[in-house]
């Protein structure tokens, strides 16, 4: 053993250039070398790679590595030819290449010229290349990116889950798999599918320090990320999308504000993928906009900041996306964008599937709902999903909820109370149902058990469901509760909860976050640092919005409305492009109204000298929208509003949602053909009238003020025609 040792050291030096290796690459390398099944969870930027091309290397034999993506197969190859005086010492072999190439391939591996073999699972189960890896000396497999193997992995593919009987067929050899995310249950679904339960596991910290995380609320995203790129202007950094829709919309509206970006998804030609990856690469352009189709291995070391515009479907999707930033140590954000719509909508894509799959759909969005709307720190909780204690006093400010921490609070009581419950329950459910429980919240399963009869049944009524929810959180990550492996979500006590529950003391916790409220627009944060509503020029424009409103006769409101003039008072907007880029203001509302608010603006920030943000104007391609063009079109040739969404494949609220905000934005809209058909003219009228004299446009208010006699689509539909004659 002494001599492999040496051996490896000797090949480390030779090969790729150090003189020691990192963590626990020595170990792992001998273990394989040993003949042993081996289990790798090493985070990304680990150096996981190393520790199965560096064996290959060494051994008799070819190494077969088991890779996901064409892409990543390349991108590995290119790497460890680099290291190599010769070509042929790495292969790929899958669906790219030519009948000749393939051909030149086999034969490179069959004359022992060959260390490492790249394969596709779908490659490794065709029957030739079965009888082909026969016939040649294999030195071990290397399963890649294993996640995917578990039908609880972010990315998983039927294909994986072959693997141990074309495996077992092929040779009898030592398996390496790896990965940079599993959890246990994953752990333990990747050994038994590839039939390396006696594996020695080696598991690296999940911790990468210096990547810094940050969840904001999903409500001006365009606005934050132009700001947030021009800040950090020459940077190489990833958007993440779920849609490719929202990829290219995204890549489109980013280049329009002067920044070099591209889109990467699977609706691309492979030609086109490569190019938009090897630009990115390269350095050609600042941004690459993706699904989660790009990423996985991509060996780019200086990528700075990960952003992800929705949130992702697991913690190991965002674990795996995020890794990507700062692989060499240095600089690395991690900035996602939350609205708990968007859940809602990942959720819709369970519909159809087994109840299997919908039970571990719902429960890994739960996890990342856990992880976007806690306010403990993102680091002690990202951790201890994967199943690691981590002491967030070693956080040192490198995530929002440590930078900007929420008052705790004493939780010794409200622990005490959800570790009864469990207990009472017979430790048989999962979080969902306890919570339900506690507020005395009936649900299919509750009603089935007839817990509503239970005495301790909505026990914790008192407060809201979202406390409890924090509760059950933090009672987890604080080590009372834990999470059982096999059923993947029932709650039982540990050792640490029984001692709690018989022992109790202090316990602080924190209240979760919010996000489904707008921000308060008095501090918004911006980069850590607060910036204030400035309170006086806010009372100037109010003042000169109901000056307008008098000359114009019109109410304020339909000037601009509050949330405008608040952002006018953090951004200063004092030329017609800009006014143009406040929430709520188009072309149209600018042009009619604006000058007088650009002027006094102007003034008011040459008298005091205001320094302004800076990269405040984003240019939008929202004129462009096929569905806002197609909407108004359709206006226009007096088609039913009704036809106009059964055509899109959206609800009339969704297109009554659309138009309000086409009117909102300064457009003029004549919809008197549609109002004409559900009220008459008197009616019109009625509610015309309230809307000239009322001081508010909210729809509960006007309802109410009308006696409840028209319903709430019908005061909408009005009020777009009022907004819209009045305002536009």
């Amino acid at each position: 053993m002494e001599l492999v040792k040496q051996d490896c050291k000797k090949a480390l030096k030779k090969y790729f250039g150090f003189d020691k290796f990192r963590g626990q690459q020595e170990e792992i390398i001998n273990n394989i070398l040993a003949g042993n099944h081996t289990f790798v969870l090493m985070p990304t930027g680990g150096g996981k790679s190393l520790c199965y091309q560096l064996p290959a290397l060494i051994s008799e034999g070819v190494c077969v590595v088991v890779s996901p993506l064409i892409a990543l197969m390349k991108n590995q190859v290119d790497a460890i030819r680099g290291f190599c005086d010769e070509e042929c010492v790495a292969h790929y072999l899958n669906s790219s290449l030519t009948k000749a190439e393939i051909l030149k391939v086999k034969e490179d591996v069959t004359n022992l010229k060959t260390k490492l073999l790249y394969v596709a699972p779908e490659s490794l189960t065709k029957p030739d290349n079965i009888a082909f890896l026969q016939s040649v000396k294999l030195s071990f497999f290397a399963i890649d990116e294993a996640h995917c193997i578990s039908e609880w992995g972010h990315d998983f593919r039927p294909e994986y889950r072959k693997l141990k009987s074309i495996i077992e067929e092929i040779e009898q050899i030592p398996i390496i798999a790896l990965t940079a995310t599993a959890t246990p249950k994953v752990q333990q679904d990747i050994q038994k599918t590839l039939g390396m339960t006696d594996a020695t596991v080696f598991k690296s910290s999940f911790n990468r320090d210096n990547l810094y995380y940050e969840v904001r609320p999903k409500f001006n995203f365009q606005k934050e990320v132009i700001q947030y790129i021009k800040k950090n202007h020459g940077k190489s950094g990833i958007i993440y999308c779920l849609s490719r829709k929202k990829v290219e919309e995204t890549a489109e509206f980013l280049n329009l504000n002067g920044i070099t970006a591209l889109p990467y998804h699977a609706g691309l030609d492979a030609h086109t993928r490569a190019k938009h990856q090897d630009m990115f690469l390269m350095e050609e352009v600042d941004v690459i906009v993706a699904t989660i189709a790009f990423g996985m291995g991509i060996d780019k070391p200086d990528i700075r900041y990960v952003i992800h515009h929705d949130i992702p479907k697991s913690i190991e999707g965002y674990y795996q996306e995020t890794g990507r930033a700062g692989r060499d140590g240095g600089e690395g954000k991690c900035i996602a964008f939350y609205n708990y719509k968007d859940i809602e909508k990942l959720e819709k894509f369970l519909v159809g599937k087994t109840v299997a799959e919908k039970e571990m759909g719902k429960q890994l969005l739960h996890e990342m709902v856990s992880f976007a709307e806690s306010a403990m720190c993102r680091r002690k909780v990202l951790l201890n999903y994967f199943g690691e204690k981590y002491d967030d006093s070693k956080c040192t400010n490198m995530c929002d909820n440590c930078a900007h921490p929420k008052e705790k609070f004493e939780g010794q009581e409200d622990v005490l109370m959800l570790l009864e419950l469990v207990i009472e329950l017979n430790q048989k459910h999962k979080s969902n149902y306890l919570s339900d429980f506690l507020v005395g919240q009936k649900n299919l399963e509750i009603n089935e058990y007839k817990h509503y009869e239970h005495p301790l049944f909505g026990c914790g009524k008192e407060k809201e469901q979202k406390f409890w929810n924090a509760v059950i959180r933090q009672t987890v990550v604080l080590g009372f509760l834990e999470k059982e492996i096999e059923t993947y979500g029932t709650l039982k006590l540990t050792e640490e909860g029984k001692n709690f529950y018989d022992n109790p003391y202090s316990v602080k916790l924190t209240q979760n976050h919010d996000y489904d409220k707008m921000p308060d627009y008095s501090e918004i944060e911006n980069e850590g640092k607060a910036v204030a509503l400035d309170e006086n020029l806010f009372k100037i424009l109010k003042d000169l919005r109901k000056k307008v409103a008098a000359q114009k006769n019109v109410p304020p409101f339909v000037v601009f409305q509050d949330p405008s003039l608040t952002e006018m008072c953090t951004q200063y907007p004092c030329t017609m492009d800009e006014l143009c880029n406040i929430n709520g203001v188009g072309t149209g509302k600018a042009k009619k109204f604006g000058q007088p608010f650009i002027d006094a603006i102007a003034k008011y920030v040459e008298e005091n000298e205001i320094e302004r943000p800076e990269d405040f104007v984003v240019k939008s391609a929202v004129n462009k929208s096929g569905l806002k063009v197609f909407i108004i079109q359709s206006i226009d040739r007096k088609i039913p509003i009704e036809d106009i969404a059964s055509s899109k494949g959206k609800s009339v609220d969704e297109i009554i949602m659309e138009i309000e905000g086409i009117v909102s934005s300064g457009t003029k809209i004549n919809i008197d053909y549609y109002i004409d058909e559900v009220l008459d003219e008197d009616q019109q009228e009625e509610i015309f009238d309230y809307f000239k004299e009322s001081t508010t446009d909210d729809l509960y208010v006007a309802y109410k003020e009308l006696d409840e006699e028209y319903s709430e689509e019908e005061i909408r539909l009005m009020r777009i025609k009022f907004m819209s004659e009045m305002g536009n």
